[in-house]
């Protein structure tokens, strides 16, 4: 027990438990979605006869469910309850991943590609929401900073497989999906449905704003959007797009600003997509002792918003490749930071009767601003590019993405802290 309180912090000891555990596992699995298949692209234009521009409609129909399947499965996994949404989520996360292998035909491959984004809005959101049912206070912080930390460490080391199998046949990548499914079956026979606690029992005020302990149906949908207008809940949703927005920011222009300004090659533009993996992945395992150490959440927020801002502000005005890199290594102690405590503060807010509805809207609000970041600053490109000319329209656009991102997050945190407390917490 000693050198893991010495790697993460007092509570490091939820690493130990049983429960959770089997969080990671799943977590691990559903971390794959996205970024197992973002290295296979270029090798899939072949066998399904498209074209590059074509192609990225496999990553769309992953992502794109998820905007409003996250919300849906939240609220039923407040009704039926974690285990079988997760059990279930991974089954189809898993043989729907795998079957893309079985076809070449674009169409069922988006198809497919759709139904395992339905997975995963039943994996990472539940997931999230039982570390909030089975812990609290700091303990709760370290744990969803862990299961942030095996994100980044599956998505730094599973594309590297990917990309080596790959050259042995595109289907093998495919293949890795399936750990999805034993997954699942040790969640089904292991896992102990978390129960609410004398202690954390919601009040009636909590289970329903506008009377009685139980809603069902519309007054759930009508009490969950009341708690999500909640100026101290809206603050941190708002915040939420923050680290989303940033990252998914810096992915898609991370190579342009590494070739294309800086002159250098695709694969150091890879490095600094690892790079940012790894330095969220060690700062998120450390949330738990950092959020110890300042006596609150709102502090390391707060630094973690100026983190990825001025980070990513940076590398976009970087004049060299290792300038850039220590901007980047900057911005990905930020979005450790924050989506760790982020997570953390929302299932403390949440009442429990409502926790995984949620829980699921921060997630959703996370995907939509990784959806809108590509649009918004492929428009900020084109304002900029007859002024200034392509290279430097890529760093101003970054630029201000950098800049703003910062200013909201930090505005966002201190009007969540002054805000009135949520009712009945």
């Amino acid at each position: 027990m000693s050198h893991l309180k010495v790697l993460f912090g007092a509570q490091a000891s939820v690493l130990r438990t049983r429960q959770f555990k089997l969080l990671l596992l799943g977590n691990v699995n559903a971390a794959l979605g996205t970024v197992l298949v973002s290295p296979l692209l270029d090798s899939l234009t072949g066998p399904f006869a498209v074209s590059d521009v074509r192609i990225g409609l496999l990553m769309t129909a992953f992502t794109a469910p998820s905007v409003v399947g996250i919300p849906v499965v939240g609220m039923v996994s407040d009704r039926v309850g974690r285990k079988a949404v997760l059990v279930s989520g991974l089954l189809l996360f898993g043989l729907s991943g795998a079957a893309v292998a079985l076809t070449t035909d674009f169409r069922v491959a988006l198809a497919l590609r759709m139904l395992q984004g339905v997975g995963y809005a039943g994996i990472t959101p539940v997931i999230i929401t039982a570390i909030g049912d089975l812990y609290d206070g700091s303990r709760e912080a370290t744990a969803q900073g862990l299961r942030f930390a095996s994100s980044g460490l599956s998505q730094a080391a599973f594309p590297l497989l990917a990309g080596l199998v790959v050259g042995l046949a595109w289907q093998y990548p495919f293949a890795i999906y399936l750990l999805a499914v034993p997954a699942a079956g040790l969640v089904a026979v292991a896992f102990e449905e978390p129960r609410p606690t004398p202690e954390s029992e919601p009040s009636a005020s909590d289970a329903a704003p506008d009377g009685g302990s139980a809603p069902d149906g519309l007054a759930y949908v009508r009490s969950l959007l009341r708690l999500c207008l909640h100026p101290k809940i809206g603050a941190v949703l708002v915040a939420f797009t923050v680290p989303a927005f940033l990252y998914m920011a810096f992915l898609t222009y991370n190579s342009f600003l590494v070739v294309r300004v800086l002159d250098s090659s695709p694969g150091v533009a890879g490095v600094l997509t690892t790079v940012v993996s790894l330095i969220y992945a060690l700062t998120a395992s450390q949330a738990g002792r950092i959020s110890d150490y300042f006596g609150s959440r709102v502090i390391p927020l707060v630094v973690g918003s100026l983190c990825m801002g001025g980070g990513l502000s940076l590398a976009a005005m970087a004049g060299s490749v290792p300038v850039a890199m220590l901007g980047i290594a900057v911005m990905g102690t930020g979005i450790g930071l924050a989506f760790a405590l982020l997570r953390s503060v929302l299932t403390r807010l949440a009442p429990e009767q409502f926790r995984g509805g949620l829980v699921g809207v921060g997630e959703s609000v996370i995907r939509l601003a990784n959806t809108i970041a590509p649009v918004a600053l492929g428009w900020l490109v084109a304002v900029f590019g007859p002024m200034t000319g392509p290279n430097l329209a890529i760093r101003y656009s970054l630029l201000v993405v950098g800049v703003g991102g910062a200013a909201v997050g930090v505005v966002a945190m201190l009007a969540a802290r002054a805000a009135a407390p949520v009712t009945g917490r």
